[in-house]
């Protein structure tokens, strides 16, 4: 190896999907929301792999044990399907660890019918499947104090494999039962275990993912203009009269333009022209004035009460502003 190179681990886990900007920026979802994590995993040699998405909640609580498939035939390329269930900020990472126990399956069903190193094979299978119940919930299931059923099948098994007044194929044949399947699928005997970095993800509310903007001018709702008169601009309180018909509409958000004051230098008049008559209010992103900045409503529009009100009327309706 290189002199300051960084040793590679037995089983790689390389190009986790979702990644957003290689995981620097969140991948993004909504409560309920299923989407597939995958990752190309491989190792050296003709021993078995497998993999699972460990998925955690805001408050770093890892989700239920979550195996991952190859998704086609030789590809390296495994994935899951994940769930989040709650808004917040969760993470997501991808395990890889080497599978002895479906590698010495393989085997033992092409060696146990050819009578080869039967004994050997057997033994190795029983000492592989208790080490597999050692890791499984030791004994009494909470609530109802009945045997687990995942360690029991496996130690079933374990004496199945050592039970020689049977023949070999059916002690092979009692550690592939269905149960057995069940338990080690549940709960596998890992080995070599590598973990990606974990991956930021936002679950965000639903309209987060979806919904219809209205682009709302209050000052437009309810205006007076006559010619040779200053223009009486509508209101936050004349605009609230226009919100239900918005809703009516099927309409999810109400957006607003900036609603500060607006600058009074370099204004511009209509079609854009650089002379700005004395009743042209002037552009609203162009924010601030003796009346105030950002943290201010246009005297004309109202005051903070009348904006919180066209606000409670809005969510009343269902609307967001």
């Amino acid at each position: 190896m290189p002199l300051g190179s960084t040793p590679q681990p037995t089983i790689p886990v390389l190009d986790v999907r979702p990644a957003v900007h290689c995981g620097r920026k969140p991948a993004k979802a909504v409560p309920g929301e299923t989407f597939q994590v995958s990752a190309t995993v491989f190792r050296e040699g003709h021993e078995a792999v497998a993999a699972n998405v460990v998925l955690r909640d805001p408050a770093g609580r890892p989700g239920p044990w979550t195996p991952m498939r190859e998704l086609a035939p030789g590809t390296d390329r495994w994935g899951a399907d994940v769930t989040p269930d709650a808004e917040g900020r969760w993470t997501y990472a991808v395990e890889a660890w080497g599978d002895p126990v479906t590698t010495w399956r393989h085997h033992a069903r092409i060696k146990i019918p050819a009578g080869i190193d039967t004994d050997l094979v057997l033994e190795e299978g029983a000492r592989l499947l208790e080490r597999a119940a050692a890791g499984m919930p030791d004994g009494r299931t909470p609530g109802d104090g009945t045997p687990d059923e995942a360690r029991a099948a496996v130690l079933g098994a374990v004496q199945a494999l050592r039970d020689t007044a049977r023949g070999p194929a059916a002690r092979l044949a009692a550690a592939l039962t269905p149960e057995v399947e069940t338990a080690l699928a549940r709960h596998p005997l890992r080995e070599l275990v590598t973990s990606s970095p974990e991956f930021p993800l936002v679950v965000e509310r639903e309209r987060a993912l979806f919904g219809s903007w209205y682009e709302f001018f209050p000052r437009s709702e309810g205006a007076v203009v006559r010619e040779g008169e200053p223009p009486v601009s509508g209101t936050f309180r004349t605009a609230a009269e226009r919100l239900p018909a918005i809703a009516d509409m099927g309409f999810d958000v109400v957006y607003l333009p900036p609603v500060h004051p607006i600058g009074s230098t370099f204004r511009k008049g209509p079609d854009n022209s650089l002379s700005p008559g004395p009743y042209d209010v002037g552009v609203p992103w162009a924010i601030g004035s003796p009346e105030g900045g950002h943290d201010a409503v246009h005297p004309d529009l109202g005051t903070l009460d009348d904006f919180d009100a066209f606000v409670r009327r809005a969510h009343d309706l269902d609307l967001e502003v």
